[in-house]
């Protein structure tokens, strides 16, 4: 039992500092390591790493809050798309889980995350300077399409988070940096992406609590690891670029989509 322990702590010390320090990896990272490596029931490694990255990233959040890292009025208008998805797609699942298997809904989609994660990743830059052009070029009509927009990424984000735990950090950078291509810097789009995930995380975590899909005492073992990890990640961002540990990350979903998609 304490390797098994000492695993679980490990898996949660890596993540955590990748979360930290990139503001990816958390679900993209986590459910696959439970599903393939632990061998936890798809739904509850949703849960439970909801929970996880909750908890995780509230502690990264208030590091990126301290050093003034977060622009919480991007946050607010993320927030205001995210939660009610969260919320629907949390009665989306409970509806779904008596009528099918709610494995074989999760894992293909996790998969289409993965790899939509994985392709964001590789074409950030692309995306940015896509931003930037039409930020620069069609400055009024930008500026005036960039709240609804937000609030339509927050509600994607919180779809894509309640139903597979990945995209609150992947994904959500992916589309600040186009939607915000001046404003949101390295660590400023970090800090922001951490701390709009933390509430939704809580919200559909606690939703899969209520389900029944978190394993309480898996949890406490990958917080054992993830909380330092996460510390030390947030402060690295600050002096390092995250750049290629980004796209080391890509690949590495990438391959593991392919074998959700063999599966």
């Amino acid at each position: 039992m304490l390797v098994i322990n000492s695993i679980n702590s490990c898996a949660g010390l890596l993540v955590g500092t990748l979360v930290g320090f990139t503001g990816v990896g958390g679900g993209a990272l986590m459910t696959p390591i439970l599903v393939f490596l632990f061998g936890i029931a798809p739904q509850t490694a949703v849960g439970t790493d909801l929970l996880f990255a909750m908890l995780t990233k509230t502690v990264g959040g208030w590091v990126h809050g301290a050093h003034g890292a977060i622009d919480w009025l991007i946050v607010r208008r993320l927030w205001l798309g995210s939660i009610p998805s969260a919320l629907m797609t949390l009665y989306f699942i409970n509806y779904a889980k008596s009528h099918l298997p709610i494995g074989a809904v999760i894992l293909p989609m996790l998969g289409v995350a993965l790899t939509i994660t994985s392709a964001g990743l590789f074409f950030q830059r692309r995306l940015h300077n896509l931003g930037m052009r039409l930020r620069t070029n069609f400055a009024t009509d930008f500026k005036f399409m960039q709240p609804g927009l937000t609030v339509l990424a927050g509600a994607l984000l919180g779809f894509l988070v309640t139903l597979t735990s990945v995209g609150a950090g992947a994904i959500g950078t992916v589309l600040l940096v186009y939607l915000y291509p001046y404003r949101m810097k390295a660590a400023k789009l970090v800090g922001t992406d951490i701390a709009h995930a933390v509430p939704l995380t809580l919200v559909a975590g606690l939703g899969h609590l209520a389900l029944g899909n978190v394993d309480l005492k898996l949890l406490g073992e990958l917080l054992v690891g993830s909380i330092p990890g996460v510390i030390a990640g947030s402060l690295l961002s600050h002096r390092l670029n995250p750049r290629w540990t980004t796209r080391a990350i890509a690949v590495m979903l990438i391959l593991v989509a392919a074998r959700l998609f063999a599966h």
